[in-house]
């Protein structure tokens, strides 16, 4: 963990970089590493085709950043690091929300510890193709 997704309306995708919305998204939930670790980010885009958004205006539009993380991190921390996503985003996205109606919301939720399973050999992939596992994006 984190695992992170990125739910946008298709009507968006003339006026963004899905790509590199991702890409400063798990930039700044990570950061340097310390609180989240970069082995474990998991970002994925999802377009919603199918949505009513306020007045069901077509330019109407929306971001919306979920969060998921593992518990053991302090208020402060999570805080910090939400914020973080919704301030790199917002930044983002700021020549679009100058032209058009568009919605941006973050919300970072802790899974339940006792129904959280995985498995992942990323880290020895990582370890192999740089020498070091903590690899920052």
């Amino acid at each position: 963990m984190p695992h992170i997704w990125v739910e946008y309306s298709t009507n968006l995708e003339a006026d963004i970089d899905v790509p590199v919305l991702l890409k400063t998204v798990q930039d700044a939930l990570i950061g340097d590493g310390t609180i989240f670790p970069f082995a474990g980010a998991r970002t994925r885009g999802v377009p919603v085709e199918r949505y009513l958004i306020v007045d069901g205006h077509p330019d109407n539009a929306f971001v919306h950043v979920l969060l998921r993380i593992a518990k053991g991190r302090s208020q402060e921390d999570k805080t910090v690091a939400a914020s973080r996503v919704f301030e790199a985003a917002k930044a983002l996205l700021a020549p679009v929300a100058a032209s058009r109606p568009l919605g941006l919301s973050v919300q970072m939720e802790e899974a339940d510890e006792a129904l959280n399973f995985k498995s992942s050999n990323y880290r020895d992939y990582l370890k192999r193709r740089s020498g070091a596992e903590t690899v920052v994006a």
